[in-house]
């Protein structure tokens, strides 16, 4: 009779052997707590010879459910004797589905670790867009990554479709390390889309005499509609300050009076005008620029009595810092492209082409490289790979 009871006790004990997520783990019967469904997680991937691991493990488990009727004790409730691995861990199935995160889930828990280490123009700008995108995918689901790459070229350019795939390689790369998902369905992805090469007119400069000439249209109004708000002469101080110096427009944009002492220009602050937020440079280093005198007489011409040292050096007509997007826009475009129409410009770049411009100039000048990067912060480095094959040697010179 006992014999019976406990093979009809253990035909109730059976348990059950399955893989969650490519891995391996042992079902328990239900009645052993309560009706509530327990697993015991294996660590193992699911191939034959780790299934042929889980049934011994199966058995064992099994055999002592049959003995626990006769010999108190023998089926231990904790499971500790069935996992002497420490990876081996009693869960419950919700445990399991909590891991399962989305992937917008995924890129907030992302961008809350990078918020530390970046600034918080990059978080709100860069990773802003991401998550906009991640927004409008029509999955969240992980498993579903062809869909969300095949949304996003349809959707977008190759290049931005490249670029938001990079970002979240990278979120799920985190992921991984995190232990928030085992393995990174964007792998390889971005990889595999062509773009194409970048513009080389990327660093392109302006002649002297381009130069010279956009100058000269900002001061005289040349393109300037009779009824915009405000004149294209009223940005010439500015545009001129770009080419004498090479700093970078949202440098210029940050500039206070009290940055401008002793024959030099402190660039310690940059605002980025799409946020307006108030920021250090892009290296994170103040630098000193020395003050010649072509840019002396600028800066005497703009400077007022009244203006005190909190006040910008060039501040749009509101008072406040000018938007650089917008001058690029409304103002810088259209007069350097009626000056390419014009036959003075030989083509379109954009404002902070000016930056390039001054580098190119200082070089052609003869100034060294160690310098003019120390003038631009930038490194002499980036410096000789970026700007050297662009100089413009009028001749081989006497050696």
């Amino acid at each position: 009779m006992v014999t019976q009871s406990v093979e009809r006790k253990s035909s109730k004990g059976s348990v059950g052997i399955e893989a969650f997520q490519g891995r391996l783990r042992l079902r328990l019967p239900r009645q052993l707590y309560s009706g509530k469904q327990k697993y015991l997680t294996l660590g193992l991937d699911d191939t034959p010879e780790n299934r042929t691991i889980a049934e011994a493990k199966k058995k064992q488990i099994e055999s002592d459910i049959a003995t626990e009727f006769v010999v108190a004790g023998t089926f231990d409730r904790t499971l500790t004797k069935y996992r002497p691995q420490t990876h081996l861990k009693l869960v419950e199935p919700a445990e399991e589905t909590q891991k399962v995160l989305k992937l917008d889930e995924l890129w907030e828990n992302y961008t809350q670790f990078k918020s530390s280490q970046l600034e918080e123009t990059t978080i709100l700008r860069d990773y802003g867009k991401i998550q906009k995108r991640i927004k409008k995918l029509p999955t969240q689901d992980l498993s579903e990554t062809l869909a969300i790459r095949n949304y996003l070229l349809k959707a977008y350019s190759a290049e931005v479709a490249k670029r938001t795939l990079k970002q979240l390689n990278a979120c799920c790369n985190w992921a991984m390390h995190s232990k928030l998902i085992a393995s990174n369905p964007f792998d390889g992805m971005a990889s595999e889309i062509k773009t194409k090469k970048t513009s080389k007119t990327s660093r392109m400069a302006f002649t002297k005499a381009e130069r010279d000439a956009i100058i000269h249209v900002f001061e005289n109004d040349r393109y300037s509609s009779k009824f915009a708000p405000v004149s294209h002469s009223y940005y010439a101080p500015y545009v001129k300050f770009l080419f004498l110096t090479g700093c970078r427009p949202e440098e210029a944009i940050a500039l206070k009076w009290k940055h401008i002492e002793n024959h030099r220009i402190v660039f310690s602050e940059a605002v980025a005008t799409d946020l307006r937020i108030r920021k250090s440079t892009k290296t994170h280093e103040a630098r000193t620029f020395p003050i010649n005198k072509q840019l002396q007489a600028l800066l005497d011409e703009i400077k007022l009595e009244n203006d005190s040292s909190e006040a910008l050096v060039f501040a749009a007509k509101s008072g406040k810092e000018i938007d650089a997007h917008n001058f690029l826009n409304r103002v810088w475009k259209p007069v350097v492209e009626n000056l390419v129409k014009d036959g003075q410009v030989k083509q379109y770049l954009p404002q902070y082409n000016c930056r390039h411009t001054f580098i190119t100039m200082a070089l052609e000048a003869g100034v060294t490289v160690t310098q003019v990067a120390k003038w631009v912060g930038n490194s002499p480095e980036i410096v000789m790979k970026h700007y050297a094959g662009t100089i413009r040697q009028v001749q081989v010179p006497e050696l």
